[in-house]
């Protein structure tokens, strides 16, 4: 198998995991890494024997023999790179959000249509096996008709109004952040599942820390609540982005549902919780605890499906490499998606005709509309059409 050239552009949290995963599923030469952040970049190349090494993203875009960016950069950037991306003829991998703006996703949209680039965004987390065996359940009919769709996703890592990051900055994250940041997955997964796309949303969206205090240097996503002590050279600084907020939202069949996002919930490390409740049955799953799916009845006992090769759908199996009791978690999402997104590559065909098995700019796309509508709502509190 002839290893493909890539390049990865940015060495924080999803640079690193990018880089992980590519490692894992094979045939993948990573020939270069582009950060502004030499500690980090140097970290990453030295990690994965990373030979080529730039401090400016257009040294990847103009190497030659780079075949595939994956963009791993601050929201801001995305647009830049994605675009410059397309227009070089490289394929492409982002992280989400696509752009920061539906007007910027709009464009990359325009441009694909007259290039035959791969696309994707990293919505990691259709590509878990109990996710991939939940749609084939609702494919086959197996929930009956949908009665209600709701779940959260929660996180504590912005929990004080002492921690903080790049993210809590509208000219570098947008203008939306638990939304856009940790909304965006449970939206995207809620349409993957069910297959019907959200036309309509009612949100409420809060900011519990109107200022926090800025440290002097930058802090990794995540890593703020390692550190020991707090900076006393710390500079206040207004947040004009929301902490958690509720989403009440319409399937284009009709089905309502509502979501939390929350970034200030105690205790709650990646709780992506997702609950669909059908007509036969209702399905339950948890990210933080993934190998397992509660599936509840009326008339008899629940079940909890363990994550078992043997137990899955067919089409749901390639995405379990272990056999149960060997817990498969978080890092084989990304594992699984850059499979897929390689084996698509190396076939030579065309995404513009044949409709590939992981999500693309369109449905980064998709999810900026949401994201943006959202906004609209909780500004205006009322429905607002996607």
């Amino acid at each position: 198998m002839k290893n493909i050239k890539t390049g990865i552009i940015g060495s924080g949290f999803m640079g690193a995991a990018h880089t992980e995963a590519l490692r894992r599923i094979g045939g993948v030469e990573i020939t270069a890494v582009a950060s502004d952040d030499e500690i980090a970049r140097n970290l990453i190349a030295d990690k994965y024997g990373i030979s080529q090494r730039y401090s400016d993203w257009q040294e990847i875009i103009n190497d030659p023999e780079i075949e595939v960016v994956h963009n791993c950069t601050p929201n801001y950037l995305h647009y830049e790179i994605n675009k410059a991306a397309i227009e070089s003829g490289k394929h492409i991998i982002s992280e989400k959000p696509l752009t920061i703006s539906v007007a910027q996703s709009e464009v990359l949209i325009k441009l694909l249509e007259t290039s035959g680039v791969v696309n994707a965004v990293n919505f990691n987390y259709r590509f878990y096996p109990l996710i991939q065996h939940l749609k084939k359940t609702v494919d086959e009919n197996e929930l009956g008709s949908i009665y209600y769709i709701h779940g959260h996703y929660l996180q504590d890592w912005l929990y004080y109004d002492t921690d903080y990051n790049w993210r809590l900055e509208p000219e570098l994250s947008g203008e939306s952040r638990a939304v856009a940041d940790i909304g965006s997955h449970w939206c995207d997964l809620i349409q993957f599942v069910t297959g019907k796309k959200i036309t309509e949303v009612f949100a409420n969206l809060i900011t519990v820390h109107k200022t926090r205090k800025k440290p002097p240097g930058s802090i990794e996503t995540f890593k703020g609540k390692e550190a020991e002590t707090v900076d006393n050279n710390a500079s206040e600084i207004e947040v004009k982005t929301e902490d958690a907020g509720s989403v009440m939202f319409r399937l284009e069949n009709g089905t309502y549902g509502v979501f939390t996002v929350s970034q200030v919930s105690a205790g709650r490390k990646n709780n992506f919780m997702v609950n669909i409740d059908g007509s036969k049955k209702s399905i339950s799953w948890n990210q933080e605890n993934p190998n397992e799916m509660w599936i509840g009845y009326r008339e008899k006992a629940n079940e909890v499906l363990l994550k078992d090769p043997s137990l899955l759908k067919e089409s749901a199996r390639e995405y379990a490499h272990y056999p149960g009791g060997h817990p498969e978690g978080y890092p084989d999402g990304p594992k699984n998606m850059f499979h897929k997104i390689y084996g698509f590559i190396r076939s030579g065909l065309d995404p513009r005709k044949v409709k590939p098995e992981f999500p693309t700019f369109k449905d980064g796309h998709i999810e900026n509309k949401i994201v943006e509508s959202i906004l609209k709502s909780s500004k205006d509190k009322t429905w607002i059409k996607v």
